[in-house]
C-alpha cells in the first residue's frame, strides 16, 4: 500500500507484508500482515507513530519520500517489539533531530533491543500530552496489552486512537479502512486468540480506558483502520468476558485408529445432545484455528494415543499452547487409548496447570475400543451436557 491520507494532515506510511506466513517463528499468518505507521503533520511539529518491521523498512522510507517528509520531530513508540520499533534506528539516522517519545519501560526495552542512545529519548508519563501545534497527542498506558510497556496514543482534535497491537488483525490488504466486517472480525479474533488472550483479565481493565475516549477511528498497528470503533470494542468486550458457549473443542491425534474411533464416537454423542463440537486433527490443523476456537468454548477434550508412556508429542504441544493462552474454559477432559500402560493423564494434567477448569473423569481404553468401552464415552457426553446445563449455557 502506498501513502494514503486518513484525514487532513494524517497519513498511512506503513508497509504491507503480503507473503509473510509465520510470525515470531510460531504464529501462522494465512493472510499475511501489515505494519502500520502514521505521519501526523501539525502546524508546528511532525510526528511519526511507530515504524515497521526491518524486513519492510524500504517501504516506510519510500513512503516518507513520496509524502515529501523532510523533517520528523517525534517518533512515538507505543511498543518496543521489533515489528513496530525495528526501523526506528533508520529513521533516527535519516532525521538526526528526531526524538523518540515513549514511556520509561519502553525506553529501556528499546535501548536493550536496538541500542538507541539515551540522548535520543523524551520520556512521558501516563496521561501526558504532546503538542504538534494545532494537533495534540495524549498518551494512555495499557500495560500487558501485550507487553509490560505498551501504550496507546490518542489524537485529541481528530478523535483517532492509534492503538498499536490493541484491536489489531494480521491481514495484508490494499484497503485502508475496514470494508468486510466479517473477514476482519475473523482475523482480529485470530490475532486476539494467539497474542492477547493470555492477558484477558488485564485487557478488561484497559478496554475501559478506551471506552472513556471520544473516538471516530481506531488505527491499529496491524490490519485496516476501524471507522466504527464500537464494532471492534464490542467484539473485544465479549472475548475478554467470562461468557462461554455451548462448545467442545476436541484436539486429537490417532496413530493406528483406536483413538480416532473414540473421537468419532464422542463427536456424534455430543452432537446428539445439542452441543457444538470443533474437532482438530493436530497433524493437519492450523494451530491458529485451534487458538481461535478456544476463545469462546466451555470445554476442551484432549484425545491421544499413548506413545511409550505418555501423550503423543502433537497433543503435548496443543496442551502446552492451551495452557499458555489461558482461555476461559470451564471444563477439561482426557480420552485416549493405550497398549500396556503409561502416565498420559498425569502428564496432560500437569500441562494444564494455568487453567481454572474442572477436570472431568478421563476415559482411557486399552487397545481398540469395544462396544462396552464406548459406553464410557456416552457417559462423558452426558456429563458434559449436565455441566453445560448447570453453567447456564444450554
Amino acid at each position: 500500500m502506498a501513502v494514503k491520507e486518513i484525514k487532513k494532515d494524517i497519513f498511512f506510511v506503513g508497509a504491507i507484508h503480503w507473503d509473510r506466513r509465520l510470525f515470531d517463528e510460531l504464529i501462522p499468518l494465512p493472510d499475511g500482515t501489515s505494519y502500520n505507521a502514521y505521519i501526523i503533520k501539525g502546524n508546528e511539529k511532525i510526528a511519526l507513530i511507530d515504524t515497521v518491521d526491518p524486513a519492510t523498512e524500504g517501504q516506510l522510507l519510500t513512503n516518507l519520500k513520496i509524502l515529501r517528509v523532510n523533517r520528523i520531530d517525534y517518533v512515538i513508540s507505543n511498543h518496543a517489539e521489533q515489528d513496530h520499533s525495528g526501523s526506528i534506528p533508520a529513521i533516527l539516522k535519516l532525521f538526526p533531530e528526531a526524538k523518540v517519545v515513549t514511556n520509561e519501560k519502553c525506553q529501556r526495552f528499546l535501548q536493550d533491543l536496538l541500542h538507541i542512545p539515551e540522548s535520543r529519548f523524551i520520556t512521558i508519563n501516563d496521561g501526558d500530552t504532546l503538542s504538534l501545534g494545532n494537533k495534540t497527542l495524549k498518551f494512555v498506558f495499557t500495560p500487558w496489552v501485550h507487553w509490560p510497556e505498551t501504550m496507546i496514543t490518542y489524537l485529541l482534535e481528530d478523535k483517532i486512537l492509534f492503538s498499536c497491537d490493541f484491536f489489531g488483525s494480521h491481514i495484508a490488504t490494499s484497503q485502508l479502512f475496514v470494508k468486510d466486517d466479517s473477514k476482519v472480525l475473523k482475523d482480529a479474533k485470530r490475532y486476539y486468540a494467539e497474542i492477547m488472550m493470555p492477558f484477558r483479565t488485564i485487557i478488561q481493565k484497559n478496554i475501559e480506558k478506551v471506552k472513556a475516549l471520544d473516538l471516530e477511528m481506531i488505527a491499529p498497528s496491524h490490519g485496516p483502520i476501524y471507522l466504527k470503533p464500537d464494532f471492534i470494542i464490542d467484539a473485544y468486550s465479549e472475548w475478554v468476558s467470562d461468557n462461554v458457549k455451548n462448545e467442545v473443542i476436541l484436539p486429537h491425534v490417532s496413530m493406528h485408529g483406536s483413538t480416532e474411533r473414540m473421537v468419532d464416537y464422542l463427536i456424534d454423542a455430543l452432537i446428539n445432545k445439542g452441543i457444538t463440537v470443533k474437532p482438530f486433527n493436530l497433524i493437519v490443523s492450523d494451530i491458529g484455528e485451534l487458538a481461535m476456537a478456544l476463545v469462546d468454548a466451555a470445554t476442551i477434550i484432549l484425545a491421544t494415543p499413548t506413545v511409550l508412556t505418555g501423550a503423543h508429542p502433537a497433543l503435548v504441544y496443543a496442551a502446552f499452547l492451551t495452557n499458555a493462552l489461558r482461555p476461559k474454559l470451564k471444563f477439561a477432559g482426557i480420552i485416549g487409548s493405550y497398549g500396556w500402560g503409561g502416565k498420559t493423564v498425569e502428564q496432560i494434567k500437569g500441562l494444564l496447570s494455568n487453567l481454572k477448569v474442572e477436570l472431568l473423569e478421563p476415559v482411557l481404553i486399552k487397545g481398540l475400543p469395544k462396544i462396552e468401552d464406548l459406553k464410557l464415552l456416552d457417559n462423558l457426553a452426558e456429563t458434559i451436557y449436565k455441566k453445560h446445563k448447570e453453567a447456564g449455557i444450554i
